[in-house]
């Protein structure tokens, strides 16, 4: 018999997979935005050079990865205005590149995955802040990510 402890610790099925597939996103977007390569040329290589787990994810995992990493490219236009606004004192420009990078994708999924709650997308791009940046980071998306829930209205 498992423990409550135990339960609510292990993860939900497909959760996982779901955060290895916006890890891939987000290292598909900073190919895109540090190696200056096309979005099409990242997609088109991505899978064929990645290291496992990511390259072990099921399809339908690649396809939200892929669907994240050319949603924020296509609005990347409407996405940086949120986060400007947001960031008061702070220039996008001069953000951290994966900091950028995670709020676009976070701020991407709040305009165009409904069915994912806020508090999800928040969590998953503190996650990401753990792995792939600092620890002051994860406050600072934390905040910008909360501003920026609250003036969409979004649950």
């Amino acid at each position: 018999m498992t423990t409550r402890a135990e339960r609510r610790s292990a993860p939900r099925p497909g959760r996982q997979a779901r955060h290895q597939a916006r890890e891939a996103a987000l290292q598909m977007l900073y190919q895109w935005e540090v190696g200056r390569a096309s979005m099409p040329d990242v997609l088109r290589t991505f899978w064929l050079h990645d290291e496992p787990p990511a390259s072990e994810l099921p399809d339908e995992q690649r396809a939200f990865a892929e669907t994240l990493a050319t949603g924020v490219t296509d609005q990347v236009g409407n996405l940086d205005p949120l986060i400007a606004e947001a960031a008061e004192h702070w220039r996008l420009e001069r953000m951290n590149v994966m900091d950028r990078l995670i709020l676009r994708m976070a701020v991407y999924e709040f305009l165009h995955e409904p069915d994912t709650p806020a508090r999800v997308i928040i969590n998953e791009a503190l996650e990401l802040a753990r792995t792939f940046s600092h620890d002051e980071a994860v406050r600072f998306i934390n905040g910008l990510l909360d501003a920026i829930r609250r003036r969409l209205s979004r649950e």
